[in-house]
């Protein structure tokens, strides 16, 4: 006799369920159990869910989650129905998943048996109820466990309470309460209408009511009839009966031995509340309790690192004209929420403002502390009329005495005592567009010209604030033209995500050229690009997990933008005392040239700025101002490039032997330049040379040329 006759001969059927194609295979007795006719079959699942009592098939889904999780059988007790809804019989399955190969995929084959049971007794009979109780109490309290230690908030709390699906005897309504001195307090609810919770909210904790009486006492209250309720508590039974409940549970919800509120669970059915559905019941207000304390201190967590934030992060304040500013500050996620980063905007008494930002090492209160420190002594130095060079000197030597201040903690090393933090400072001028920089270990600003190109803007710097006390830091000029922008930040904005100085520049800079004419939408995009669109800047929600803190600082000049005639332009100071500087000319220009049609042109006028910027600096006395512009619709742009000293003597050409390290300058313009010269000055010269962007390269020009 086959396996098959003999399990049907004592009622028991075999069906499998296939979760990639959804089909479902049974054989003759399966078939019969469900309603089918009496023949093996294979059908579709959305043909035979209709044959199981919908809140059978709803909690079914548990039982099998919990069983691939623990790779054990997964037991259930279903009834069947007929064609009209009526059930037909209730039988149990046992069934084994068995996990399917699928790459990317989670899927798995039930194979298992069907029997048909007697029809279930007891206090759920009348509700719905899945097959084996501990299985599916299991089950439930793994989902419900997992779900409520991910909420993070007191409504994220109150949502996964409302859908809460108990095995066997899922409850209707929900309420949550809270303690506010001698009053109970409705914390939230579910399955009531707005305004229900009304006559229970401000109810004193002596009153005649359960939840009242939980709270005081601290022990559960289970009511299984309104008959029940009412003896108990005549005084507030009119509160509940228009609810039309047939059970109640009121269970404490304790965290560290304190009862902190209550938790009511009502049913429209009756429930007579087994040691088994009490067990379920108190291990579910555990578990809420510990997650309305982590909400709770994460809400509290929330609200104190919004008021640091507020306190430690000014607004920019009222505009200034001929300027446009635009700041954003993201901390880092967990703790407070608060570190070393920061951004200020000072009002000088010259006219001028100070744009500052800087980023104190460390994420924690110590590094927000001397991070506020830091800010009103860099305030105060700047209010008192000291140049950028001064300021950062002076805040050095104040943070660095600072840090010594704060000593050896326990555990604490030299190293970990010591902070450092590295800052920009930037006094502009709003009538002339210029910006005088100083700048201690940060990174350095971009200008984003008329056209929408972003360059790096190479500056001078010197060492973080608080290495030595009697730091120098050099300041560069930058000067903006009618609508160019010059954007600031810390370096959690290029960084974050795994990546390096290089390929944090590369993500950024498709965002800042981008065209934007609102300032604010152009520090959100940046903001954005790095941590998606949920980020928020300091007066909205804060964000969940960061790597490091951000600021970020955007600064435009307004004016007529030239748009008809789209140009870049790049200037900056060689000095005699600072030869190092032509490689961040080399690099300044291919910033500039990013887009260059030609990169052998890009290489091209690199080596002819160093050798006319070389020529300065070994033939003179003096500095060197290099001036690059970039004019002209793209494709058939035209570079320029001038390097002006204060030398009246003029260039030779010469024709330097095979072994000569010098001399090569003028003929490798002539080689290279599409056009170039010598232009003689009332005091000093310039030397120039032109590229052309154009398939077909100009004639070469030698006005002026020696």
């Amino acid at each position: 006799m086959r396996t098959e006759e003999i399990l049907a001969a004592i009622g028991t059927g075999l069906w499998s369920w296939d979760s990639s194609s959804g089909t479902v295979t049974l054989d003759a007795e399966a078939a019969r159990l469900l309603g089918l006719p009496a023949e093996p079959t294979v059908r579709p699942g959305g043909e035979v869910r209709p044959r199981f009592h919908p809140a059978d098939w709803n909690e079914i889904d548990g039982v099998v989650n919990f069983a691939v999780a623990k790779d054990t059988v997964a037991e259930a007790r279903m009834r069947i129905l007929d064609e009209h809804g009526a059930v037909l019989r209730t039988v149990r399955s046992r069934s084994k998943p068995v996990p399917v190969e699928s790459p990317g995929r989670h899927v798995y084959v039930l194979m298992g048996t069907l029997q048909e049971v007697a029809e279930p007794t007891g206090s759920a009979a009348s509700t719905p109820l899945t097959g084996d109780w501990r299985r599916s109490r299991e089950a439930f309290l793994l989902d419900a466990g997992r779900a409520l230690a991910e909420a993070g908030s007191t409504e994220e709390v109150l949502r996964v309470a409302g859908s809460l699906s108990m095995p066997g005897f899922s409850p209707d309504g929900l309420a949550l309460f809270g303690v506010a001195g001698d009053r109970l307090t409705v914390i939230g609810h579910h399955g009531h209408n707005v305004g229900d919770e009304k006559p229970f909210t401000e109810m004193l904790l002596q009153t005649d009511y359960p939840a009242a009486e939980v709270v005081r006492t601290g022990q559960a209250i289970y009511l299984s009839s309104p008959e029940e309720y009412k003896r108990r508590y005549p005084t507030t039974w009119p509160l509940a009966q228009g609810f039309g409940r047939q059970s109640w549970a009121f269970l404490p919800l304790i965290s560290s031995g304190r009862t902190m509120g209550a938790w009511m669970a009502g049913f429209r059915h009756s429930v007579a509340f087994s040691p088994d559905e009490r067990s379920v019941l108190t291990t579910v207000a555990r578990m809420l309790a510990q997650a309305l304390t982590r909400a709770g201190a994460a809400e509290t967590e929330r609200e104190l690192s919004l008021g640091l934030q507020k306190a430690m992060m000014p607004s920019l304040g009222p505009g200034v004209p001929g300027l446009t500013v635009a700041a954003r500050y993201i901390p880092t996620g967990g703790g407070l929420q608060v570190g070393g980063d920061w951004y200020d905007m000072i009002p000088l008494p010259n006219g001028r403002i100070a744009l500052v930002i800087g980023d104190v090492q460390g994420h924690d209160v110590r590094a927000a502390g001397l991070m506020g420190q830091l800010r009103i002594a860099l305030r105060a130095y700047a209010t008192e009329g000291h140049r950028p060079d001064a300021v950062l000197s002076r805040a050095s030597r104040f943070l660095s005495g600072l840090t010594d201040a704060y000593g050896l903690g326990d555990g604490e090393d030299a190293s970990d005592a010591m902070r450092f933090a590295t800052c920009l400072y930037a006094e502009a001028d709003p009538e002339t567009g210029t910006l005088d920089i100083a700048r201690a270990g940060h990174p350095d600003p971009v200008v984003i010209s008329v056209d929408g190109t972003a360059v790096i803007r190479q500056t001078a710097g010197g060492l973080p604030l608080g290495i030595e006390k009697d730091a120098d830091y050099p300041t560069t000029r930058v000067v903006l033209g009618p609508g160019e922008t010059i954007m600031l930040c810390t370096d959690g904005l290029i960084e974050t995500g795994g990546h390096d100085m290089a390929t944090g520049w590369t993500r950024l800079r498709p965002v800042l050229e981008e065209p934007v004419e609102d300032l604010e939408r152009l520090a959100d995009a940046l903001v954005q690009a790095v941590h998606g669109p949920g980020s928020h800047h300091t007066t909205g929600p804060l964000v969940d997990r960061r790597e490091d803190d951000i600021a970020v600082l955007v600064l435009r000049r307004e004016g007529q933008r030239a748009r008809r005639a789209p140009g870049r332009r790049s200037a900056m100071t060689i000095a005699q005392a600072e030869p190092e500087r032509i490689a961040s000319a080399r690099q300044q220009l291919r910033e500039l040239l990013h887009d260059w049609a030609d990169a052998e042109q890009v290489d091209s006028a690199e080596l002819m700025v160093s050798e006319m910027a070389t020529n300065v600096l070994v033939h003179t006395d003096g500095d060197a101002l290099l001036v690059a512009e970039v004019s002209g619709e793209r494709g058939e742009r035209r570079l320029r490039v001038e390097v002006a000293d204060t030398s009246d003597e003029l260039p030779h050409k010469r024709r330097p032997g095979e072994m000569a390290s010098s001399g090569r300058g003028l003929v490798l313009m002539e080689m290279l330049a599409d056009a170039w010269g010598v232009d003689p000055r009332g005091e000093g010269k310039s030397i120039w040379f032109e590229l052309y962007e154009s398939a077909e390269p100009a004639e070469f020009a030698a006005a002026g040329s020696a």
